[in-house]
């Protein structure tokens, strides 16, 4: 995982009715979980790029990925919409 240049909060207190422990708390938090995402995004995007080595349409597995995370009634209802607007147009 890589470093960013994160500055640490020094001196949190509670000014205007803000709980600055709190708030500190929850910033360093979403800091930590942005720098995962980065590496996980970075993970995938390799991930992605071995699949096209290999001689697979990244275009196409992207799709196949967002179609097995649908709820399979919603994938169903996609499908039969595509089939009736590719009627609808000849193709």
């Amino acid at each position: 995982m890589s470093k960013t240049n994160v500055t640490p909060i020094t001196n949190a207190t509670d000014i205007g009715g803000v709980a600055g422990q709190r708030l500190k708390s929850l910033v360093e938090r979403i800091e930590r979980l942005e720098e995962e995402k980065s590496s996980i995004g970075s993970d995938i995007k390799d991930v992605y790029g071995e699949a096209k080595g290999t001689g697979f349409d990244t275009k196409t597995l992207r799709k196949l990925i967002r179609l097995r995370k649908m709820d399979e009634e919603k994938r169903r209802e996609e499908d039969e919409l595509l089939e009736l607007y590719r009627a609808a147009i000849g193709l």
